[in-house]
């Protein structure tokens, strides 16, 4: 529950309204310290009202406001009992920090979006898309801006295991492979926010067309969820200098990646040859080493 609740509110946070993003900010900045406070007192902290911070709890699907402080005050707990919690990994990169202490940021970052990714993964949904991926004719990527990098990866995945896969960044692209899928086919976009109109359009196009669609995002409330049959949700948290690219990129290839391992798998001995094929066919690219 501690763990899910913070990444319920991270995934959830800028689908609030003002009031609602306000407490979510609040809560995320020092969950102890928001566990501590009556509804009256963190109403008051916030600048808002009582009947706002019902809402929020609503808003999380929580049955009221003693259920949330109870799930803060056990995040809290696990926070204290971490080793990495001397960082504050919700605060901004500031421009004089010291170097040392930005890399200890970013790297507790990436490895705490793929720690907290992994541990509130739905595991149903990573079969079903194993199912379709190992059933699909075809399998296209989406992904604008940073998340084409994770869509490229996740294509480059599925080919070494023989699979028909393709990646797209260019919408227009993407909107003329959409267009000509069939039943079955299977269509995987990558989105941090789920709100990327280029995303939403073509999962709709591959819809129209029969194939089953798929997002990759840390927004389980976005449009881009609506237009897929299948939801991986991911947990990243970024500040102004990470901002769409850093956290969010590993949690989004930990799910691709766990996508990957599922569908080897499933034909252990037939996924084994076709990587060693693969690694057979690149070896000639290698160099050697050179005697000094």
């Amino acid at each position: 529950m501690s763990v899910d609740l913070l990444t319920h509110i991270r995934a959830l946070q800028d689908s609030l309204p003002r009031a609602e993003r306000g407490i979510a900010d609040l809560v995320l900045q020092d969950p102890g310290a928001a566990a501590e406070r009556t509804i009256s007192e963190l109403a008051h902290a916030c600048g808002t009202s009582v009947a706002t911070v019902h809402r929020f709890c609503r808003s999380l699907d929580l049955r009221g406001y003693a259920q949330l402080r109870i799930g803060l005050a056990a995040e809290a707990e696990r926070v204290r009992a971490d080793g990495r919690a001397v960082l504050d990994l919700g605060s901004d990169i500031g421009a004089g920090e010291p170097l040392d202490l930005v890399v200890r940021k970013i790297g507790a970052a990436n490895a705490r979006a793929a720690e907290e990714t992994a541990a509130q993964l739905d595991l149903t949904a990573l079969a079903a898309l194993a199912d379709a991926a190992q059933g699909a004719r075809r399998v296209d990527f989406f992904g604008v801006g940073s998340s084409a990098l994770a869509a490229e990866d996740g294509a480059r995945k599925l080919l070494r295991l023989g699979h028909a896969a393709a990646w797209w960044s260019d919408v227009h692209a993407a909107l003329m492979s959409a267009a000509v899928l069939r039943p079955g086919d299977l269509v995987i976009a990558v989105s941090h926010s789920g709100r990327a109109r280029e995303v939403v359009d073509v999962l709709t196009e591959a819809r129209r067309s029969g194939a089953v669609t798929a997002v990759v995002t840390s927004n389980p409330r976005s449009p881009a969820v609506d237009k897929s049959d299948l939801v991986l949700t991911t947990s990243a948290r970024e500040t102004t200098f990470r901002s769409g690219g850093m956290a969010s990129r590993s949690a989004q290839l930990t799910v691709l990646d766990c996508l990957y391992v599922a569908l080897a798998q499933r034909s252990h001995d037939r996924a084994m040859d076709d990587l060693e094929r693969v690694h057979e066919a690149v070896r000639s690219r290698t160099l050697g080493r050179t005697r000094s």
